[in-house]
C-alpha cells in the first residue's frame, strides 16, 4: 500500500511557474519526486497507472519550457496526465481522483485552465491543437506556443491522420510531441507503429540542419515556400540514402527525433531549439509505459490500471469476496465468441484496440488468424466488419459503447444500409463508473434506434447475452446490436446451452396488477429489487415486471398487454431518457391508444459525473430506493445539472 515519502520539490511546486523557478540541472530529481507520488496515490486510489509513470518527463519538460497555461498542452489520451495535473495545482486533491465529486479522471477545461482540451477518447489532439494555433495566428498572438502530445496507439486514429493532413498545409506554428512507447492498452499494432520502430534519424544531423535553417531565416534567404522546397529534397535525399522515406517531413511537418523520451535535460534543450521556430513541427520521442516500476514495465497491459496493489511487492490486492462471484459480461462475451467460433467457420472477432478490454483476447490466443484488432480506429473497425460481411464472413465487432459514437456513420452508411450479418457488440453500455462523462454508454440506445434494418438488444443477465450472440449467427439476422454492462451481472452458473431468443419477444418475469414495470437489459436486476422493496413497504401491492429484451423490434404483443391491463408503466433504462426506450415505449402505446400514467427513468439530460457505478445510479435516480419511490408514487426523480 501507501509508504511514507519525504520529498524536496513537490511541496513547493503549486503551478509550472513555480517548477520553471528551479535550475534545469533539479529537474531529474522533481521527475523521480513525481514519479513516486504517482505510484503513492494509485496504490490507494486506483487509476490508469503504467501511462503516466510513462510520460513524467514530457510532462516537466513542456511545463518547464512553456509558458502554460497560456501556451496551450493538448493532451491525447488523457490517461498520460496524471503527472500533469499534479504539477498543475490539484497535487492536494489528487486523492479524490475519480471518485464522486473529485476531480475529473481525465483532463477537462472544467476543471483547470491547464486542461485545456478534453480528452477521454484518443486521437484529437492534433486537429484541436491546429485550430487553437491558427486562432492563435488569427488573433495576433504570435508569442502563444501550441503543443499537441499524442500517444499510447492514439496515432493509429484516423482523426489523427486527418489533423496530420490538414497541418501540412494549413498557416500553423504547432509542436507535435509523439509519445512512442509501442502501447495502447494492449500492444500497439498497425503500420503506423511498425513504422514508427524502424525509424531513426541522427539527432546530430537534426541540430546541424536546424542550426543551418536558423541562419537562412535570419539573412531572409529562407522563406515559407522555400522551407518547403528544401524539406521535399531533404527527405528524397535521404530516401536515397538511407532507403527510409520519413513520412512527416513528405507532409511538410518539419522532424525531430527520435529521442530519449526520459532524459528531461535533452527533452528541455530540444523544445528550447525549436520553440520558436515557424511552420509545423514534430518531436518524436520514445518512452516505456509504466516507466520507474518494474512491475509495470514487465507487464503493462495488465499495469494499465491494476486497482489497488502493495508498492514493495508489486502484489495487486483484491479482496476476496464473500461468496462466489458472478463473471464479467466480457468475460462471458469472449469465451462464448470462442465457443461459436469453433462451431462456425465464418465467424471472425475485430475490435479496437481493445483485445483485453473486452475480452477479445480470448479468441486472439485460441484462433489467431480468426480475430483482428485494428488499432484506435472504430470507424474503420466497423466498415472493415461491413466489409468481411459483405464477402460472406460473420464478424463480431466488439466496441465500448461511448467509442462506437464515433462509428455512427460506418455503422449507418456501412452495415445498415444494406442490412450486413455485423453483429456489433456494444461493452461498457450504461453507467462505467470511474472513468467518467466521456466513457459512459449513455447515447447508444437512442443513437441507433432511428437506424433502419439494426435489430437492438439487450441481455437481462449473462445467460442471456450468450443465447442473444448465438441468435445473432442465425440466418437473415442482418446488422445485430447487442449492448451489455461493464462488470458482473448475476448468474454464477452462466453456461447455459446456446439456444436462439426470437427475434423482437421481451417475457414477463413477474406477474402483477395495477403497476407493470418494463425494463431493459441488467438494470433489469435493480427494477427487481425496487419491486420486492414496494411490495415490502406496501403490503397487497402486486407489481409485474417485463424484460423487453429488444428495444428493436419491439414486442408488440407484450406492449399490447401492458397497454391494456395497467394503469401505471414505469419504465426503467440506463441510457439517455430522451429518445431511448421509455420513448420508444411512450410512443408505440400513445399510437395504439393506450395512455397509461407513465414514468420513464433514465440518465437525465446532462453529462454524468464519474464515481462508483452505485453512487452513480444514486445520484441520477436508478437505484432500487428511487425505482421504489417512482412505483409507488408514480413521479419521476429528476436530476438537476
Amino acid at each position: 500500500m501507501q509508504q511514507e515519502t519525504h520529498f524536496t520539490y513537490l511541496p513547493h511546486i503549486d503551478s509550472p511557474a513555480d517548477l520553471r523557478k528551479l535550475s534545469i540541472g533539479e529537474l531529474p530529481a522533481v521527475c523521480d519526486e513525481l514519479r513516486q507520488d504517482i505510484i503513492n496515490e494509485l496504490a490507494d486510489n486506483p487509476g490508469h497507472f503504467a501511462s503516466s509513470l510513462g510520460t513524467v518527463e514530457i510532462t516537466v519538460a513542456m511545463h518547464y519550457v512553456f509558458n502554460t497555461p497560456y501556451d496551450r498542452i493538448v493532451w491525447d489520451v488523457g490517461h498520460q496526465a496524471y503527472g500533469h495535473k499534479i504539477i498543475t495545482g490539484r497535487r492536494d486533491a489528487f486523492h479524490t481522483n475519480r471518485k464522486l465529486h473529485g476531480i475529473r479522471p481525465f483532463p477537462s477545461p472544467l476543471e483547470s485552465d491547464y486542461d485545456t482540451f478534453p480528452c477521454g477518447h484518443a486521437s484529437n489532439s492534433i486537429s484541436a491543437a491546429l485550430g487553437m494555433s491558427l486562432a492563435a495566428l488569427k488573433k495576433g498572438e504570435d508569442d502563444r506556443h501550441v503543443v499537441a502530445l499524442i500517444g499510447d496507439g492514439a496515432m493509429s486514429g484516423g482523426l489523427a491522420f486527418e489533423g496530420l493532413n490538414n497541418v501540412s498545409d494549413t498557416p500553423n506554428n504547432m509542436l507535435i510531441i509523439l509519445n512512442d512507447n509501442n502501447m495502447s492498452i494492449d500492444r500497439a499494432v498497425g503500420g503506423m507503429n511498425s513504422y514508427l520502430m524502424h525509424l531513426h534519424t541522427s539527432s546530430w544531423y537534426n541540430r546541424l540542419r536546424f542550426e543551418v535553417s536558423q541562419k537562412l531565416t535570419q539573412w531572409g534567404l529562407l522563406g515559407e515556400d522555400r522551407r518547403r522546397a528544401i524539406l521535399r529534397f531533404n527527405n528524397s535525399v535521404k530516401s536515397l540514402l538511407a532507403n527510409q522515406q520519413n513520412i512527416f517531413e513528405g507532409m511538410n511537418i518539419r522532424y525531430f527525433g527520435p529521442t530519449d523520451g526520459h532524459d528531461v535535460v535533452e527533452l528541455v534543450r530540444i523544445l528550447r531549439e525549436i520553440k520558436e521556430m515557424k511552420g509545423p513541427k514534430l518531436l518524436h520521442i520514445h518512452t516505456v509505459k509504466g516507466k520507474g516500476y518494474k512491475p509495470a514495465e514487465e507487464e503493462a497491459t495488465i499495469w494499465h490500471a491494476p486497482g489497488k496493489f502493495d508498492i514493495q511487492s508489486g502484489e495487486r490486492l483484491v479482496e476476496e469476496p464473500e461468496r462466489p462471484v458472478p463473471p464479467k459480461f466480457q468475460d462471458v462475451f469472449g469465451h462464448t465468441l470462442l465457443e461459436l467460433a469453433q462451431a462456425d467457420k465464418r465467424i471472425v472477432g475485430v475490435t479496437p484496440a481493445m483485445p483485453t478490454g473486452c475480452s477479445m483476447n480470448i479468441l486472439m490466443n485460441a484462433l489467431p488468424d480468426r480475430a483482428f484488432d485494428v488499432g484506435i480506429a472504430e470507424g474503420h473497425a466497423v466498415t472493415f466488419a461491413a466489409g468481411m460481411a459483405k464477402e460472406g464472413l460473420l464478424p463480431f465487432c466488439n466496441i465500448y459503447s461511448s467509442f462506437a459514437q464515433r462509428a455512427y456513420d460506418n455503422v449507418i452508411h456501412d452495415a445498415a444500409l444494406l442490412n450486413l450479418p455485423v453483429v456489433l457488440c456494444l461493452d461498457r453500455a450504461g453507467l462505467v463508473g470511474e472513468d467518467g462523462p466521456t466513457h459512459h454508454g449513455a447515447f447508444d440506445l437512442a443513437a441507433l434506434r432511428p437506424i433502419p434494418n439494426l435489430t437492438i438488444c439487450s441481455p437481462y443477465d449473462e445467460a442471456e447475452l450468450r443465447r442473444l450472440m448465438y441468435t445473432a449467427t442465425l440466418p437473415d439476422m442482418g446488422t445485430f446490436v447487442i449492448r451489455y454492462p461493464r462488470g458482473s451481472g448475476s448468474l454464477v452458473d452462466w453456461r447455459v446451452p446456446l439456444e436462439a431468443v426470437p427475434v423482437g419477444k421481451g417475457r414477463c418475469l413477474k406477474q402483477g396488477q395495477g403497476t407493470a414495470v418494463v425494463t431493459l437489459g441488467p438494470i433489469g436486476t435493480e427494477a427487481a429489487r425496487a419491486i420486492a422493496l414496494a411490495e415490502e413497504l406496501k403490503p397487497g401491492l402486486k407489481v409485474a415486471h417485463y424484460d423487453l429484451r429488444f428495444l428493436k423490434p419491439l414486442d408488440e404483443e407484450l406492449l399490447h398487454e401492458v397497454g391494456s391491463r395497467f394503469d401505471h408503466v414505469v419504465t426503467v433504462e440506463d441510457g439517455v431518457r430522451q429518445g431511448g426506450m421509455g420513448s420508444a415505449v411512450l410512443e408505440w402505446l400513445d399510437d395504439h391508444g393506450y395512455h397509461p400514467r407513465l414514468t420513464r427513468l433514465g440518465l437525465p439530460d446532462l453529462f454524468v459525473e464519474h464515481g462508483k457505478v452505485d453512487e452513480l445510479r444514486q445520484a441520477v435516480g436508478l437505484d432500487a430506493a428511487h425505482i421504489c419511490t417512482a412505483i409507488l408514487e408514480g413521479g419521476t426523480t429528476e436530476v438537476k445539472a
